[in-house]
């Protein structure tokens, strides 16, 4: 095929992963099951097209979740996440170990498997995935301090787990002190870069005039893959670096920050799309049937054992350090909302692309991996909101974050627009009321040497005064129309006409 047919291929694959998402939302079904399903579809069972690179895979895949990070970090609210890192931190490093031993001994004894090959599993299964809490929890009117340690927890986890995984797959025979000083000196080096780059960054951006506003998305994306390259380079963890980068920069006061939280989103989006319907790909269909029952073993064993195991240990632990203190009911939660989305599926590349366990045994693990992913997050992402309703975790009356720029102006049809008044135009002068815009529009706030106000009919505009309006999107033209003919000729606007003529 040319370079035509594969464009239009991937535009294809994308705006049906676009509409997918609405479906998604208006069912409560995981997107990331739908994209699979499309990766299923075009892939060797459907439309035959051939994709079997576990080695492209991973590379591509931790590649696309450095960018999901990078995008979680950046929209995650520093002030509710702030006192559940102690815990998250503790669930992303004990709860790890934890999980890991406790998946790894039930399926070295049920399933006859070798205990490598079982660490492994255990060690894939262990991180929860940033995309699957992101995408359904911030929908749920849950306490601060509990959505904020699971969304913490599956920022910081990811990085250990890699860790843990890597060293299984590549080292002959990995020392329980190797491993642990392993993790210790990656853990240290990433997130001293993301603790160094981060702040860097914004001290760059907020001295670095750029011509164009769009310029700013790029470079905060491009730092964040800065701290993660950094990281890696340096023999540390580059999930972690750019998780803190991120999380730093999205959380200090850059130029147009709004803008490249919304950038940073339709990146992410991207990047999941195209992961999942990747991996969707290299999946085969025939050869799920005999990963099934395993599978289904190894999930429930994650689901029912080690997760809970995990939560009660580490719950237990920051009770006696008296950094925090979960009650029954929060630890239930906690159980069942682990998560497991993309990121097992890509960990389990990396034993098949390093194939130290044999071909047959690493695509083994792969399979079965999918096969835990898709069942049991299809069981657990719809009944979220069930089970924290059925615990008493629901807050309807919960304070929600809004984002002004998008989904409050999205829900009533509105337009937020912002004008500068340049030192030519004949805006300076002129006060509110004399703009006469239409009633379906409103001059919001004004932006003056530094400081916002709310305007009064009354208040004169000055040079380099920036107004934010908001208006219908049926009264955007005409609003438009005006404030370009007052610009033109000031109050005698309404002599020469809307265009100012």
């Amino acid at each position: 095929m040319n370079v035509d047919v594969w464009l239009l291929l991937g535009a294809g694959v994308v705006i049906a992963a676009i509409v997918a998402v609405r479906v998604a939302h208006r069912t409560g079904l995981p997107s990331l099951l739908i994209f699979l399903g499309i990766g299923l579809l075009v892939g060797e069972s459907g439309l035959g097209l051939q994709f079997e690179n576990p080695q492209l895979a991973q590379q591509i895949g931790l590649i696309a979740l450095a960018v999901i990070l990078a995008e979680g970090g950046l929209t995650t609210n520093w002030n509710h996440v702030k006192k559940a890192v102690p815990l998250a931190a503790v669930l992303a490093t004990v709860g790890v170990g934890v999980s890991i031993v406790a998946v790894a001994v039930p399926v070295h004894l049920l399933l006859h498997l070798d205990l490598r090959t079982s660490l492994i599993i255990g060690a894939v299964l262990a991180s929860t995935d940033a995309a699957a809490v992101f995408s359904v929890l911030r929908r749920l009117p849950l306490p601060r301090r509990l959505a904020g340690t699971l969304e913490a927890e599956s920022g910081f986890n990811d990085a250990p787990t890699v860790i843990a995984v890597v060293l299984l797959s590549t080292a002959r025979s990995p020392s329980l002190g190797h491993a642990l000083l392993e993790v210790v000196v990656e853990l240290t080096v990433g997130a001293a870069v993301g603790l160094v780059v981060g702040p860097l960054g914004v001290y760059a951006l907020r001295r670095i005039a750029l011509p164009v506003s769009g310029l700013y998305p790029i470079a905060v994306l491009a730092l964040a893959f800065v701290a993660y390259s950094g990281a890696v380079h340096l023999g540390g963890s580059g999930f972690l670096a750019v998780y803190l980068a991120a999380l730093i920069m999205g959380n200090s006061r850059m130029p147009h920050r709004a803008a490249t939280r919304g950038f940073a989103e339709g990146v992410a989006w991207l990047a999941q799309i195209g992961l999942f319907v990747m991996l969707g790909l290299l999946a085969s269909p025939t050869e799920m049937p005999s990963a099934i029952v395993p599978g289904l073993v190894a999930g429930f064993i994650l689901v029912a054992v080690a997760r809970p195991l995990s939560i009660v240990v580490c719950a237990f632990l920051v009770r006696i350090a008296r950094v925090d203190r979960l009650d029954w009911r929060e630890q239930a939660f906690l159980s069942w909302a682990g998560l497991r989305g993309a990121v097992p599926v890509v960990l389990a590349t990396i034993p098949w692309a390093a194939s130290t366990a044999g071909d047959g045994s690493a695509k083994l693990v792969f399979n079965e991996v999918f096969v835990i992913v898709v069942v049991y997050t299809l069981i657990q992402g719809p009944t979220l909101p069930f089970v924290a309703t059925r615990l008493g975790l629901s807050r309807v009356d919960e304070a929600q974050d809004l984002e002004v720029e998008s989904a409050p102006l999205e829900e009533l049809n509105a337009d937020l627009l912002q004008i500068k008044v340049p030192p030519t135009s004949k805006l300076q002068g002129v006060e509110i009321f004399e703009l006469r815009l239409p009633t379906d529009a409103q001059v919001t706030l004004i932006v003056r040497d530094g400081r916002t106000f709310v305007p009064t009919d009354t208040t004169r505009i000055k040079v380099d005064d920036q107004l934010l309006v908001v208006t219908t999107a049926a009264c955007r033209d005409p609003v438009e129309r005006r404030i370009r003919a007052i610009s033109r000729r000031g109050k005698l606007a309404g002599w020469f006409g809307e265009l100012g003529h």
